[in-house]
């Protein structure tokens, strides 16, 4: 049985090994610095990490749609918000089409994946401040037109802890406008029971692409137009 315990030595210094990337390689990120390109290596590190999360919190994912969202050009996701674990399940359903997500700032200060996400091209985002809103919504424009990421948006600005859609804030819809993409419309159920039902229950998450919104939709309607038929989509679709 020698050959058994080189083999659990050799698991062990994966796993370490793993461990120690994970933990330190982020803090070689600048927080202060603007980055223009997507990185292939904290790309990897996200989705690792997060498809080994969702295995150790018991997440059974239930998809619907998938096959409508576009393969040849960068798009504009836009989902309902009711949970902390929408953004993260969505990274890594979506990582295909390589999301970056319009964020909260202090999202950027969570140890390790706030650097992570930095370097994944993650806009934060100030609500308050039209100015500043309208410079995130710039830098998005220009990752897509770039062809470094699609653009994940949340048009609540919130998260909505009753479980009913908000209002939204149409201002994000220029993005798709700006860059002349899609928008993907789409909705999560169910990220917000895993809290409750980890460690001895396994949790379902639902999501569903609802429709594409095409970008000569946009051209003859404009974003008010594409912000309400998303909303009513989704509406619909929540039962609300």
């Amino acid at each position: 049985m020698e050959w058994l315990k080189w083999i659990l030595w050799a698991i062990l210094a994966i796993v370490v090994t793993y461990i120690l990337i994970w933990a330190i390689t982020p803090y070689f990120i600048s927080m202060k610095k603007e980055y223009t390109k997507d990185s292939k290596y904290y790309r990897w590190l996200l989705y690792s990490s997060t498809g080994i999360a969702t295995k150790i919190l018991r997440i059974k994912f239930h998809l619907t749609g998938m096959e409508k969202i576009p393969t040849d050009t960068r798009v504009l996701f836009v989902c309902n918000h009711r949970s902390n674990f929408d953004p993260i399940v969505s990274w890594w359903i979506f990582r295909k089409f390589n999301p970056s997500f319009i964020s909260k700032p202090e999202n950027f200060k969570i140890p390790i994946y706030g650097r992570m996400i930095k370097r994944c091209l993650f806009q934060a985002i100030d609500r308050s401040n039209p100015r500043s809103s309208m410079q995130t919504i710039i830098k998005a424009v220009k990752i897509i037109k770039d062809d470094q990421a699609s653009i994940f948006v949340y048009p609540e600005g919130t998260r909505s802890k009753k479980l009913k859609l908000l209002k939204f804030h149409n201002g994000v819809f220029k993005i798709a406008q700006k860059a002349e993409v899609p928008v993907v419309v789409l909705t999560i159920r169910g990220g917000e029971t895993v809290k409750n039902r980890y460690p001895f229950h396994r949790s379902h998450i639902y999501i569903d692409v609802l429709d594409v919104i095409s970008t000569e939709y946009m051209k003859e309607n404009g974003t008010d137009a594409v912000a309400d038929r998303a909303r009513e989509l989704m509406l619909n679709h929540l039962g609300e």
